[in-house]
């Protein structure tokens, strides 16, 4: 059970948005009790959730593999760092790519691409990178994936494991040497920003 380190009444609306449902386009915010390696101060971009399960990527994992080592013909497209981001600990062997559409653009009936929320979109990457570039701000692959069955993540979230909040669409492409999780966590409300201080390691504090 993780027990919620503030030492005020929580507000009712504070506390219906840490636990409504899990949307496409939400952000998932690892607590400050989440310990296990794999998800310790992550961020996670929900792509799907239905009553079967939901599937996210970590966007704050780059890995030391170039894209260009991998798809070479995408990395033309692909935010700084050009890396492969590891997405998640499920089928490590795929690949999955979002990219953000350009402002004013819209990726509606454009073969290749599939609209997760707002600008944020899933880039086929089978797809023809020059037939696409002209319609995207950039695009980020990620190795694995994170994966969770029907309820397993509301129950993940009702014990305060992960907050959850909207994301913007700077967040996919978000560069790595950025403090994702801290810069999350700052842009809420008082409750959460002060989380954002919390040090990477408990034993130094």
């Amino acid at each position: 059970m993780i027990v919620s380190v503030s030492t005020w009444d929580e507000p009712e609306e504070e506390h219906a948005r840490s636990v409504r449902a899990p949307f496409p386009g939400a952000l998932l915010i690892a607590s400050t009790e989440l310990y296990e390696p794999t998800f310790r101060r992550t961020v996670v971009y929900l792509i799907d959730h239905d009553a079967s399960g939901t599937l996210g990527v970590v966007l704050n994992r780059p890995s030391e593999t170039a894209v260009h080592d991998v798809f070479p013909q995408w990395a033309p497209l692909v935010a700084k760092p050009q890396a492969l981001f590891i997405g998640g600990p499920v089928s490590r062997e795929s690949a999955v790519c979002l990219g953000t559409v350009r402002p004013g653009l819209s990726a509606d009936g454009v073969e290749g691409l599939k609209q997760v929320e707002g600008r944020t979109v899933m880039v086929d990457l089978d797809a023809d990178p020059e037939y696409l570039a002209p319609l995207l701000a950039g695009i980020r692959v990620f190795v694995g994936y994170a994966g969770w069955s029907g309820g397993q993540l509301g129950s993940e979230l009702a014990r305060d494991d992960w907050m959850m909040f909207p994301s913007l669409p700077a967040d996919v492409l978000a560069p790595a040497r950025i403090d994702l999780w801290g810069q999350v966590l700052r842009r809420q409300s008082a409750r959460y920003s002060m989380l954002a201080t919390h040090p990477i390691d408990v034993d130094r504090n």
